[in-house]
């Protein structure tokens, strides 16, 4: 395993940058067959979103929880605020979300 030293962790460190995580839930009751249909209008936005850069990383979360999903987005909290104030599924009363601004390293991905 190579060393990590502290200047590399300085260095690195110094790259980061700001963005912020989104924590989707499903409002109690919420996310059944009767929502199929602004489940698949919020991920042709979310697909609009990454296609303008602004959420590269999306997860849809696969368990019983009710998390719908996380996404990375590439702005400000106060920006991610209005964007998810328009998603459908928010208007419509199905999720609810939580944001968390956070730094990352520019250019990560998923494998």
């Amino acid at each position: 395993m190579a060393a990590i030293t502290d200047e590399y962790m300085h260095e690195m460190l110094a790259q980061t940058r700001e963005y912020c995580i989104v924590i989707l839930k499903f409002v109690p009751g919420r996310g059944g067959q009767e929502d199929r249909a602004t489940i698949w209008e919020h991920g042709r936005r979310n697909f609009l979103l990454r296609s303008q850069g602004l959420l590269p990383i999306v997860c849809p979360c696969t368990d019983d929880s009710d998390v719908a999903g996380l996404g990375i987005f590439n702005a400000s909290a106060e920006e991610v605020a209005k964007i998810m104030e328009e998603d459908p599924g928010v208007q419509e009363g199905l999720f609810v979300y939580e944001l968390h601004p956070c730094r990352g390293f520019p250019g990560s991905s998923l494998p």
